[in-house]
């Protein structure tokens, strides 16, 4: 429960997340966990194999009955390619195509639009369309691989996922085009694009012109009591000028387990057609469960009802249509585009029994649905067999849920905002949830392959991640996209951890957890970094996200979770130990660490040997090593105040940080060099070949940033309250004072409330690099931090090595080179995981510094204010990505009229990967809610004073109008009032019309009485009085909050010490 004021309330929702918390019902057992990609995914290739975008799903090893058989191999763009086994007798296909995946059967997982699935993807629901003009169903989202994309690989699509509560309703928008879908154009206009030119996206096509498209708002609910109750309304708005039709295929199908010989043929899943309107599904894993469809309104002027027609087929392969071979069944898995487009009635099973089912239902009556009105599909998945569907019921549980998801969300965040900011603070959580996903990786079984299929060629044993044998994955991941990126990356997932544990911390929890479980993490201390190659190196966050969470969860909910901080910390001393032993070649706390996330950000490619010779020492590596060492410091000391053995460990940490700060900042010879430049100001990489031979790298770039990182206050009060710790902290500062006044405030300068301040960047050093990052001419854009300074696009730094030219300039937009792939680029745009870092390291150096240290903002500027005030500007500008300006435009969508202006597109935000350094420009995958999700959790602490895009920084200019209004919350309840409106079975298309789908409104009067009501739908008097009292104290919060922010007193924006530092009680 969120806590307001020292009081405990309960939402419905946190009610459910109570009760999966204790195990009494599993709220989180179905969910949006499947895929919105499979096909040419990023898993391990062959080794023979080019860089393409194909993995374990994408390996069919196809058996040839006759040499004489030609077995086509399989496009990608102009790449195509078949790869001999050991055994003569096959071949491997390596590319894993969007066509493909219609007709082809998936190892691994499963994917499609909307998707819902149980835990381990057993079961899945998803939705396909047809409008009669595309060649095939519409079963899942299109984009392009690396080979084909001018900046790699790239979703083309429009869809938006718009609400999800974790996970009793879920709210999914999909735009889908009246005309044939531009497959030929996306793919031709793309492939004729340069590195320097924009992608080629869906809206630039005009297929959304003169608005003939479809609104596809798909909605998931669960009973008030029953998780294991799902309720889906389909609702498919006209938006064009004519009637068009539209057909909408539900579809319910198991995961293949059963093809590759690891199952008994007993346990092989079915569904069958059960009563009229209904299928029964049945899982040796999953027990019994019923599909109910319920017949739609008519489009048309007969007035007649539209019939569902149940479809059923296997989810096997076409190896028939795909490779000339004889199907192992005669019904597969791209028989319900076959019947349907095609019209091959023979496609489905006719005894109405398979592992895979739809609904089919055709909307198509007198041309179709008439503009501006809509079809609507209602079904659910039960363990109940009943025939019969109310309508009026289910339409009242889908509207309770979504009150509820609005009660849910204002309390997270109850401080006035602009209802802009909340809205695009409800996309980012709602994002979060949409990108979890399901994902099973199981090393063993990928290298030796299956038992009912060829053996894999020897050489899968060879490649990269062959030293990942322990590797046993089959969980719910948060991905970073939920289309480009359907796996995990290690350091995306710790930064999505701080959204998630503002809305699920239990979740945000497990996923910490998991990546330090024995089946995750490496016997020797490593993390995963990610599935093209898990022995890379991620920068090491994870114990800073292990301790936000836990002091997020203590802050927002009360909850105290030492079992979860304790667990995590001692598995990461493992991974803390590694980084000692392999990423420090000279042992002298000078850590190297490849490209550590930051892709091309370097002169040269930091994962492979330099071709100057020698060690690249990183200055970034350093620094994250440092920051390491005071995020474990800040855990033992945690740790430390209920078990006392903990402050060994402290003060372990507290001299490692000493040691490695030091070792980077100042010389250790007297011919030795730093990777501090005095002159420049700025932290650079350097080359160095031993002993005195070094020589530094000058780029300005977020290299030199991140040192900023490596700061914690410390608390007197706490010290005092760990004697050992305080007396190895002394011993210290008497014995090797050298080492301690470099690198330290001592015990006698106190800073702000008394507190100590451990930082790698002194107070002169700090001044000097924040000149630098706060000049709008170098690192400061109107929209965030960027990551390589502007100076480098009229003075970029070269190099010669051997007759080539390695150069580093300025690059505000997409990469202009296909280094790491060509969809991410370092050199100048904007990315928010370091930016949020760049924040809390300027919060914690407010902490000790107080309000009395300046520093002009931005450079140049003649405008002083003091570090908590620029933290807050930094979150003021990177929220200006999306917030709505004065003119109506957002920054992030690059001054497209449809998305800034069009009334069915202009409040739906995609949430990009970076973003273009000089005009905010959204860039690299759209749904990248991962660490771009990170917005949320800074609305959510400054959104209250954030002011206008554009609009020049004032004194509570964003706060103003908040002040004369009483600010009051109204329950409503014992008036006469009206309720919302809801969809009715007699009359649903206009019933749907008299409200808005979109409304952004969130909780009105008028959202209370439902949310307040029992399972009958009776208002319930104690959860009224429940109710009436947590406003009472939300109001009271909600007031002092305001106060604190109207007299500029430590408000909200910057302090969070509570949070950054360990305190004493």
């Amino acid at each position: 429960m969120v806590v307001f004021d020292g009081h405990e309330y309960l939402t419905a929702e946190e009610r459910r997340l109570k009760e999966d918390r204790d195990r009494t019902k599993y709220w989180k057992k179905w969910g949006p966990y499947v895929a919105e990609r499979q096909w040419a995914t990023g898993k391990p290739r062959l080794k023979a194999e080019r860089p393409l975008t194909t993995g374990p799903s994408a390996i069919l090893t196809v058996p040839i009955q006759s040499a004489k058989i030609t077995v086509p191999t399989v496009t990608l763009g102009a790449v195509s390619a078949t790869l001999p086994c050991r055994d003569v007798r096959c071949v491997v296909i390596r590319d894993f195509t969007h066509d493909d995946a219609r007709s082809r059967a998936f190892r691994w997982g499963e994917d499609g639009i909307a998707g819902v699935s149980d835990t381990h993807g057993l079961q899945n629901i998803a939705f396909a369309f047809w409008n009669e003009e595309d060649p095939f169903l519409k079963e899942r989202l299109f984009g392009l691989s690396n080979p084909q994309g001018n900046h790699g690989e790239s979703i083309k699509e429009a869809h938006f996922h718009l609400d999800n509560t974790p996970h009793s309703y879920m709210k999914y928008l999909y735009k889908y085009p009246q005309k044939a879908f531009p497959y030929e154009d996306l793919l031709k206009e793309n492939a004729k694009r340069s590195k320097t030119e924009k992608e080629y996206q869906i809206v630039d096509t005009g297929i959304f012109d003169e608005d003939r498209y479809w609104d596809i708002v798909i909605e998931t609910a669960k009973e008030d009591d029953d998780p294991d109750e799902l309720l889906f309304r389909v609702t498919a708005w006209n938006r064009g000028p004519d009637p068009a039709p539209i057909h909408i295929i539900p579809h319910v199908w198991f995961r293949n387990t059963w093809a590759w010989g690891r199952e008994p043929e007993d346990k092989k899943p079915s569904i069958k057609a059960h009563a009229e309107n209904m299928a029964k599904s049945t899982h040796h894993k999953l027990g019994e469960r019923y599909v109910l469809m319920s017949p739609s309104p008519g489009v048309g002027p007969s007035g007649d009802d539209v019939q569902p027609e149940l479809m059923f087929t296997d989810n096997d392969t076409n190896f028939d249509l795909l490779y000339g071979q004889e199907n192992k069944t005669p019904y597969v898995k791209d028989a319900f585009h076959q019947y349907i487009v095609e019209g091959k009635k023979a496609a489905v099973n006719p005894a109405k029994s398979g592992t895979k089912c739809a609904s089919w239902f055709a909307f198509n009556e007198s041309g179709g649905v008439a503009p501006g009105e809509c079809a609507v599909v209602r079904f659910r998945l039960s363990k109940r067999n009943e025939t019969y569907l109310d309508e009026e019921d289910f339409d009242e549980i889908v509207e309770r849920r979504r009150d509820e998801a609005d009660d849910f969300y204002y309390r997270i965040s109850p401080l006035p905002m602009s209802d802009d900011l909340r809205n695009i603070q409800r996309q980012a959580f709602s994002g979060m949830m949409w990108c979890k996903q399901y994902y099973q990786f199981i090393w063993d079984q990928w290298a030796n392959g299956d038992p009912a299929q060829p053996p894999p060629p020897a050489s899968r044993k060879e490649v990269r991640n062959a030293q990942w044998k322990h590797l046993h994955i089959d969980d719910i991941l948060s991905m970073p996209d939920s289309w480009e990126y359907p796996f995990f990356a290690a350091w995306d997932s710790a930064f999505h951890c701080i959204p998630l544990a503002m809305i699920d911390p239990d979740f945000a929890k497990k996923q910490i957890d998991l990546f330090t479980r024995e089946w995750y993490l490496h016997p020797n201390g490593q993390l995963p970094a990610y599935e093209w190659n898990f022995g890379d190196v991620n920068p090491p966050v994870h114990a800073w996200a292990t301790f936000r969470v836990f002091k997020i969860e203590r802050k927002l909910y009360g909850r105290q979770d030492l079992d979860f901080l304790e667990r995590v910390f001692q598995k990461l001393l493992l991974n803390f130990t590694w980084w000692v032993n392999r990423k420090d070649t000279d042992g002298k706390n000078v850590f190297e660490g490849g490209f550590l996330g930051l892709d091309n950000i370097g002169l040269f490619n930091r994962s492979e040997p330099l071709p100057t010779g020698g060690v690249l020492e990183q200055a970034d590596s350093t620094g994250w090593m440092a920051f390491y060492c005071l995020s474990m410091l800040n855990i033992a000391l945690e740790l430390a105040k209920h078990r006392r053995i903990y402050e060994d460990i402290a003060t372990k940490f507290f001299e490692h940080f000493i040691f490695i700060s030091d070792a980077m900042t100042f010389k250790t010879g007297k011919e030795e060099q730093s990777l501090w430049n005095e002159e420049d100001g700025f932290y650079y990489d350097a080359i160095s070949w031993g002993g005195p031979w070094i020589q530094q790298l000058p780029v300005r770039s977020l290299v030199g940033l991140i040192p900023l990182y490596g700061t914690l206050t410390l608390e007197p009060e706490l010290i005092n309250k760990l004697p050992s710790f305080k007396k190895r902290v002394e011993w210290f500062m008497e014995h090797r004072c050298d080492l301690a006044e470099r690198n330290m405030a001592s015990i006698r300068k106190r800073g702000k409330g008394n507190r100590i301040l451990l930082a790698m960047v002194s107070k002169d050093r700090l001044e000097k690099i924040l000149k630098r990052m706060l000049d709008e001419d170098e690192f400061l854009s109107e929209h965030g931090i960027r990551s390589l300074s502007k100076y480098h696009r009229d003075h970029p730094y070269s190099m010669d090595v051997n007759g080539q030219k390695f150069t580093v300039g300025y690059v505000p937009g997409d990469s202009d080179s296909g280094l790491f792939g060509g969809n991410s680029n370092w050199r100048g745009p904007i990315w928010l995981c370091v930016n949020f870092l760049l924040v809390e390291s300027l919060q914690r150096f407010y902490l000790f510094y107080g309000p009395q240290f300046q520093v002009e903002c931005p450079t140049g500027s003649g405008d002083f204010m003091h570090l908590g005030h620029v933290s807050e500007e930094i979150q003021h500008r990177l929220q200006h990505l999306f917030a709505r300006r004065d003119d109506g435009r957002r920054s992030v969508n690059d001054g497209n009229d449809v998305l800034d202006f069009d009334p069915h597109w202009k409040d739906h935000m995609w949430f990009h990967e970076f973003f273009d350094g000089d005009t905010g420009r959204g860039l690299g995958a759209t749904h990248q809610c991962g660490w771009t999700g990170l917005i949320a959790r800074m609305i959510h602490d400054t959104g209250i004073s954030c002011r206008l895009p554009q609009t020049p920084r004032t004194p509570s200019v964003g706060m103003a109008h908040y002040f004369d209004d009483v600010f009051h919350r109204a329950v409503g309840l014992g008036k006469d009032k009206p309720q919302k409106p809801h969809m009715r079975r007699s009359s649903t298309a206009r019933s749907i019309g008299a409200r808005s789908d979109f409304d952004n409104s969130v909780n009105g009067d008028d959202d209370d009485a439902a949310s307040l009501s029992n399972s009958v739908g009776h208002l319930d008097p104690e959860l009224i009085n429940q109710r009436r009292e947590a406003d009472s104290h939300m109001h009271q919060y909600i007031s002092d909050q305001l106060e604190r922010v109207k007299t500029d007193d430590d408000h909200a924006g910057y302090e969070f010490g509570d949070e950054y530092e360990t305190h004493a009680e």
